[in-house]
This record gives structure tokens, C-alpha cells and sequence, in this order.
């Protein structure tokens, strides 16, 4: 066994099963929004980190603009000044990285252990504490086979993605600032969060047609905690 499979692959199979036979219904549908709840509540404190950092760089957006456009021809003079802002502005560039980072491999490993499904001859790699169902029920609210791809969970998938990354989406800048130099950039800027608005839920949709179901599910429980907690940080941060 590799050292994927022991850390990753067998912990996230050995928890899906758990949560298959604790939960009542037998539908390993919820035991797979139960995992999903589970992984973003652990994350919580690293995303609430993410998300002030994302929406304190879309914020300073435009004094960023106005410092490329001051430092134009020196590379080196703009980026000492934009690390002078940040620490001004006690912002973290990078911050926003590490939860992507992290939840990166468990995804993979998630898709590793969907795609192989909960066949009796998986049932090996359970922990001696866990109980063996015998046989994993794939239908979740006896309509949608999550071992197959769901064009419903995609385009759910989607819908919640589009109200998520509109949530990120930096507001315009105040009407004193228009006009200035850098004007330009913030409209091109407005103009390509626009496109990302639409463009992300597309391709979430296209690509969560092609993915076994129960990785879809996954997806759209994700996007709806992630709503739910950028409702709470920006909340937060706005009072």
C-alpha cells in the first residue's frame, strides 16, 4: 500500500462507509454530504483565512492598478511598493492558496474511491472498527444513481457556483476614482470577473456531467457551504 492510498484513499473510504451505516436510510448520498460537511468544517478556520484575504485584495483592487501604472517601467520599484501595501493593509497574497491546496488530494482521492465504487471486493481495505454493510445502496433519494453521471447534479453543481463566485466578485470602484488612470484596468478587470461569472458554472457543469454522480454531490455540497460561509465572513467583516 502507498502512501496515497494509507493517508488518503482508505481514511476517505473507511469515513464514507462509516457515515453509509450510521446515518439512517442507507443512502450513501448523505453519507457523502455528511463527509463533505465534515472536511469544510475542519477547514473552516483556513477558509474563513482565504476568503478575508480574497475579498481584502478585490477591495484594494484599484490602489493596486494605480501603483503598476506609477511603476510602469520598474519592475523592482512597483514590487517593493506593492509589499509595502499589503503590510499596510495587513494582506496576504498567498493566504487564499493553502485551502486549494489541501483539499486538492482529498478530492482526487474521493474521486479515486467513487469511481472504484463500494463493491463487496473494496470492502477489504475497511478499518477492523468499521462494519462491513455487506452492500452499499448507489441511489440517492431512490431517484439518482450516484456511481453514474447526473446531468441534474451538474447543472445544480453550476447554479450554486454561479451564486458563489458572484459573492467573490469585487464591486466597482467609486465614481471619484473612475476616470483615473487606471480606469482602464478596472474596466477590463470588471469585464473579466463578468466572463468568470459565467464561465465557471459552464465549465462545472460540463465537467460535472462527465463525473460519477456521488462526485457531483460532493461538488454541489460543497459550493453551498462554501455560499453559506462567504455570507458569514463578508458578514462579518461589513458590520
Amino acid at each position: 500500500m502507498g502512501f496515497f492510498h494509507t493517508f488518503l484513499y482508505a481514511p476517505i473510504f473507511n469515513l464514507l462507509v462509516w457515515f453509509y451505516n450510521v446515518i439512517p436510510g442507507g443512502d450513501i448520498g448523505f453519507a457523502i454530504i455528511a463527509l463533505t460537511v465534515l472536511m469544510k468544517l475542519s477547514l473552516w478556520p483556513l477558509m474563513q483565512t482565504s476568503l478575508k484575504s480574497q475579498k481584502a485584495l478585490q477591495e484594494i483592487q484599484p490602489k493596486i492598478e494605480e501603483l503598476k501604472e506609477k511603476h510602469k517601467d520598474d519592475k523592482e520599484a512597483l514590487a517593493k511598493a506593492m509589499m509595502e501595501m499589503y503590510q499596510e493593509e495587513k494582506v496576504n497574497p498567498l493566504s487564499s492558496c493553502l485551502p486549494v491546496l489541501i483539499q486538492l488530494p482529498i478530492l482526487i482521492a474521493l474521486y479515486r474511491v467513487l469511481l472504484n465504487g463500494f463493491g463487496s471486493e473494496n470492502f477489504q481495505y475497511l478499518y477492523p472498527f468499521v462494519q462491513n454493510p455487506g452492500e452499499v445502496n448507489n441511489i440517492f433519494l431512490g431517484i439518482i444513481d450516484l456511481a453514474e453521471a447526473s446531468l441534474f447534479l451538474a447543472v445544480l453543481a453550476g447554479i450554486f457556483q454561479f451564486f458563489q463566485t458572484r459573492m467573490l466578485i469585487s464591486s466597482r470602484p467609486p465614481k471619484e476614482v473612475r476616470g483615473s488612470k487606471g480606469s482602464k484596468d478596472e474596466s477590463m478587470m470588471a469585464s473579466m470577473n463578468k466572463s468568470m461569472l459565467y464561465f465557471m458554472p459552464i465549465i462545472t457543469v460540463v465537467i460535472g456531467a462527465t463525473l460519477p454522480g456521488g462526485l457531483t454531490l460532493y461538488w454541489v455540497t460543497i459550493n453551498i457551504f462554501s455560499i453559506i460561509q462567504q455570507s458569514i465572513v463578508f458578514k462579518k467583516k461589513s458590520t
